[in-house]
């Protein structure tokens, strides 16, 4: 439904909701159109989910030259596999190299947002009291940044040192000590291969195994990264190869097709992994999944299986009672004494730019429109929030491959709707309720019949059980990405 008149072109103003890898993103395209923008962030440095999470071990599951941007391949890399720590690095260089810096707010934490209807713009509110306004909002805000706390009875009664995660202290007694590690996603197992040899003890407490995908693990060395300086083209010839991107469509055509021979493959190789790797016929059964592979999220590791059966690893399967000054009571009476308790217990995935309030049309707000699930319109707008723009939002991909290209690909797919708005004679575009609802039924069908709705638990769930996800194949994803349909937006003068 479009309601336009003429009108001449125009610059915008955009306010940007956080300064990680998509809201960088972000800002360098609309910098280099010669936008008028800002980019609001809460903490006091960029990175997002690379600057909170510093914790041992921390590495990025996709090849390292995939992980980039595509306009800024990056020749530095120490490995095939990336540390967090050179990520941050990147983003960093990246931010100061595309001149961001300068357009970024820290410490500056978005409270509420307000469309006023009159004026066509939204109203941003910031903690401290100031209001800002825009012609639009792309809020970059991620998935993975309100940490999870386990509910455990006598949690805060831990005498010891405790830390999530994703709240890292450099100076966590780790060497020497009892550790006791709660969680096991790629978090919690990437922990265990890191601190393993440092500590006294360390009890891994698993509330189900991981199917474990072995992948290849190599240094750069100094050669190779002279290579990469001076042909790009080797770079390309890493990010753009059918090993990784065919690995990607073979991954997503897996996700999507349970009974084919793309996640067959995928059982085979990490069924046969596993029954080679674990020598000891007790740790084989405790780390024996009883679900589907890829049905929570695969982990990719070169060294758990050898490092998870280090004699300074026990990894404890039973239930959790309760947790006591001292250590870690078991249902069946067994207590683990500890001096230091990591929480590798996750994220609330489902909170995107929450807690800041997001107030649309009429007075809705995004909580009652998110309160069966958090959802959007092919992942990057919702009804009745004219002008708001997500990347990587709900129901978007997820899976073992590079957030870095779904972002950029939605934010081709946002910068045409935004198109829609510069040319001038249109202040406002949102998807209609009916679109909308076409895709969220489609959606969830689809959803139901992947691999992650075999039947495990995961945070890939909605609060009802359905995967909250894309469920159908990257080149969908793409081809949906290169031209949104005017005909399911309303556009309004």
């Amino acid at each position: 439904m479009t309601e336009t008149n003429g009108a001449a072109a125009r610059k915008l103003k955009t306010v940007i909701v956080g300064a990680g890898m998509a809201g960088i993103l972000a800002a360098i395209k609309l910098k280099q159109r010669g936008e008028d923008f800002v980019v609001l962030e809460k903490a006091a440095k960029i990175g997002g989910t690379w600057r909170e999470n510093r914790y041992p071990g921390l590495t990025c599951d996709v090849p390292a030259h995939a992980y980039t941007y595509t306009f800024e391949p990056y020749a530095e890399w120490l490995a095939y596999y990336a540390t967090g720590a050179e990520i941050q690095a990147y983003f960093e260089m990246v931010t100061d190299k595309y001149g961001i810096r300068p357009h970024i707010r820290f410490n500056t934490e978005v409270t509420a947002l307000t469309w006023d209807e009159a004026a066509h713009q939204w109203t941003v509110s910031v903690a401290n009291g100031e209001t800002l306004v825009a012609d639009a909002v792309v809020a970059a805000s991620g998935v993975l940044h309100h940490p999870k706390m386990p509910d455990i009875p006598g949690l805060d009664s831990f005498a010891g040192t405790k830390v999530h995660s994703a709240q890292w202290n450099e100076n966590t007694p780790i060497d020497g000590k009892r550790v006791g590690l709660i969680g096991n996603g790629s978090t919690g197992i990437q922990i265990v291969t890191a601190i393993n040899k440092r500590v006294e003890k360390l009890v891994h407490f698993q509330r189900s195994p991981q199917w474990v995908m072995p992948v290849p693990y190599f240094a750069y060395s100094d050669e190779d990264r002279a290579a990469f300086r001076a042909d790009p083209k080797l770079i390309d010839a890493i990010r753009f190869s059918d090993e990784y991107l065919g690995n990607v469509r073979r991954f997503t055509d897996a996700i999507t097709d349970i009974d084919g021979p793309e996640i067959k493959m995928i059982e085979d190789l990490c069924r046969d992994y596993f029954e080679a790797s674990i020598r000891d016929p007790e740790l084989k059964e405790k780390l024996r999944p009883n679900y589907r592979a890829a049905c929570k999220r695969l982990i990719y590791s070169w060294c758990y299986y050898e490092e998870v059966q280090h004699p300074a690893v026990y990894v404890e399967t039973g239930k959790i009672e309760r947790i006591e000054p001292n250590g870690v009571r078991m249902a069946d009476g067994t207590f683990h004494e500890l001096d230091t308790l990591i929480l590798a217990t996750g994220f609330h995935a489902d909170r995107f730019i929450r807690p800041a309030s997001v107030t649309g049309e009429g007075g809705q707000t995004l909580d009652a429109a998110w309160a069966t699930r958090p959802t959007a319109y092919y992942a990057v707008a919702v009804p009745g929030f004219p002008n708001f723009f997500m990347l990587n939002g709900p129901t978007g991909p997820v899976g073992n491959f590079s957030l870095i290209d779904i972002a950029e690909h939605q934010w081709g797919y946002i910068e045409q709707l935004m198109d829609v708005l510069r040319r001038g004679n249109a202040a406002a575009v949102r998807p209609t309720a009916e679109a909308h609802a076409g895709y969220e039924e489609r959606r969830i069908a689809a959803a139901k019949k992947t691999i992650f709705g075999s039947g495990c638990q995961s945070w890939y769930l909605d609060a009802t059980g359905v995967p909250a996800s894309w469920p159908w194949s990257y080149d969908a994803f793409v081809e949906a990405m290169k031209t949104p349909k005017l005909e399911d937006y309303r556009i309004t003068a």
